[in-house]
């Protein structure tokens, strides 16, 4: 067997770990935006001044708008449902995030950069793009799988 005919073989070996990934990717993200989603609600008058003080605007509608879509995520990442649909918002509040805060202080996450939620804004542009894999309430109920 050539390389080709061998990096073939593994290549479809490994299509069968896609969903797990998914998976794992998925409760890993979901885990992240688990504990900023519960600070926010539990300090939303806080976290309304800290968004002012950044110059967002309408700053606790803001608060409350991120903190929903943050423990939105949470929950539908977890089960898989919507997957495509909520990595969307997850993704506006990642940009908003990385522009009013992260992006002054360079890449480094060490450094408070934007690193995390960069990564986490990869992690759903393959969310988007891919779905939630097999292991989904979205295969169960909309038969979506990734392909």
């Amino acid at each position: 067997m050539n390389l080709k005919q061998r990096y073939l073989e593994f290549s479809r070996l490994s299509e069968h770990a896609k969903s797990f990934a998914l998976l794992l990717a998925r409760l890993t993200l979901a885990y992240g935006f688990y504990g900023p989603a519960t600070t926010k609600w539990g300090y939303m008058a806080h976290v309304a001044d800290w968004f002012g003080s950044l110059g967002i605007p309408f700053p606790t509608l803001n608060a409350y708008m991120a903190a929903s879509t943050e423990m939105a995520g949470v929950i539908l990442l977890s089960l898989g449902l919507l997957t495509r649909l909520i990595s969307l918002p997850l993704i506006v509040v990642m940009i908003v995030a990385i522009i009013t805060v992260h992006l002054p202080n360079g890449f480094s996450a060490g450094e408070n950069g934007f690193e995390i939620p960069f990564y986490y804004m990869l992690f759903l542009l393959i969310f988007v793009s891919h779905g939630a894999g097999k292991f989904s309430l979205d295969r169960l109920f909309f038969g979506e799988i990734n392909k």
